[in-house]
């Protein structure tokens, strides 16, 4: 398991190492721990829904501290069904964002609690296309099966048309818009998809900390998309896996390597003002090139376009001479 540190413009600052059957539990304390070192003024914690249990988040309200968690909204949670289905009037924030504040509870502590829904239009329209697709799909499935049963004249071909309900009724993605009657045939249930067309574009965020404005809350979530870009550049671009190592200090050092090239990536595009992917193609183009003839050899570079020139002043960089080798016959 690697941890990463990243600064709110994705800069990774620290990294961590544990094994793979380490609890999360233990993972939040140990980052707890040795954060406290750093002496920061305030701290608040942005969590996804794998790492929001309770356990943790009281864990992270112990001296003070503050948390912001992602929240499953298909756990037919009785709080995050209220503060879906509380009314009210969303507020238009930065990156095509809409927020809308719903406190679930009375009282104060653990008595009420405060959540933010978020709605993405554009998340919104992409949701509805991809279930009108599946539903397509699903009824194109069904279709076929009703047509494999009227043409079933044998045991053996009725039980390997059940065996393809059964197939369809577990699909990850397909089976959860399908209901199963009694008599075993499968219909679209439109209740759930009536149930899903609510939730099109929306995450549920809560948080323990009642001076955000709704507005932080949000965008202070989606600063995690900067941590799980770095985690993307480790495994893509610098193919941290797979690891070809045994020793747990061999595998430390190749994630520090790692760490180091992700660090000196995102150093190189805040300076640069652009990706890496522009940064890596540009300069992959430069070349050093041997001529040889009967007057000898050069070595020399083929000409820095201004694009490459641009991104090796902005990173103080000196260009590399034109010619770096001379050999006379």
């Amino acid at each position: 398991m690697i941890g990463l540190a990243v600064t709110r413009e994705g800069v990774p600052v620290r990294v961590w190492v544990w094994p793979g059957n380490t609890s999360d539990q233990s993972v939040v304390e140990q980052v707890k721990g040795d954060l406290r070192g750093w002496r920061l003024g305030r701290c608040i914690w942005v969590f996804d829904r794998g790492f929001a249990s309770e356990e943790n988040l009281r864990f992270l309200t112990r001296g003070g501290g503050h948390w912001i968690a992602g929240e499953r909204m298909r756990d037919s949670h009785p709080d995050h069904e209220a503060a879906l289905a509380r009314p009210g009037r969303y507020r238009t924030v930065r990156d095509n964002l809409r927020v809308k504040e719903v406190t679930v509870g009375e009282g104060e502590g653990d008595g009420a609690r405060r959540f933010v829904v978020c709605h993405n239009p554009h998340e919104a329209q992409r949701d509805r296309s991809k279930r009108a697709e599946t539903i397509r799909r699903l009824e194109e499935e069904l279709a076929r099966l009703e047509r494999q049963r009227s043409k079933a004249k044998s045991a053996k071909a009725s039980e390997a048309h059940l065996r393809g309900e059964c197939a369809l009724r577990d699909h990850p993605s397909l089976g959860r818009y399908l209901r199963q009657l009694k008599n075993g045939r499968l219909r679209i249930d439109r209740a759930k998809v009536r149930a899903e067309e609510r939730l099109d574009g929306k995450f549920l965020l809560s948080t323990s900390d009642p001076e955000l404005s709704a507005e932080d809350v949000a965008l202070g979530y989606k600063n995690l998309l900067e941590a799980e870009r770095s985690f993307r550049d480790l495994k893509g671009a610098l193919a941290l896996r797979p690891v070809f190592h045994r020793l747990e200090h061999r595998i430390r050092a190749h994630i520090l390597v790692c760490w180091l090239a992700l660090l000196l990536i995102r150093l190189a595009e805040r300076q640069s003002q652009r990706t890496w992917r522009t940064i890596a193609r540009e300069l992959q183009r430069l070349h050093l090139v041997t001529l040889c003839g009967p007057a000898g050899s050069v070595a020399q570079t083929t000409p820095l376009t201004d694009e490459q020139r641009e991104i090796l002043a902005a990173l103080a960089i000196e260009p590399p001479p034109r010619i770096t080798a001379l050999d006379p016959a």
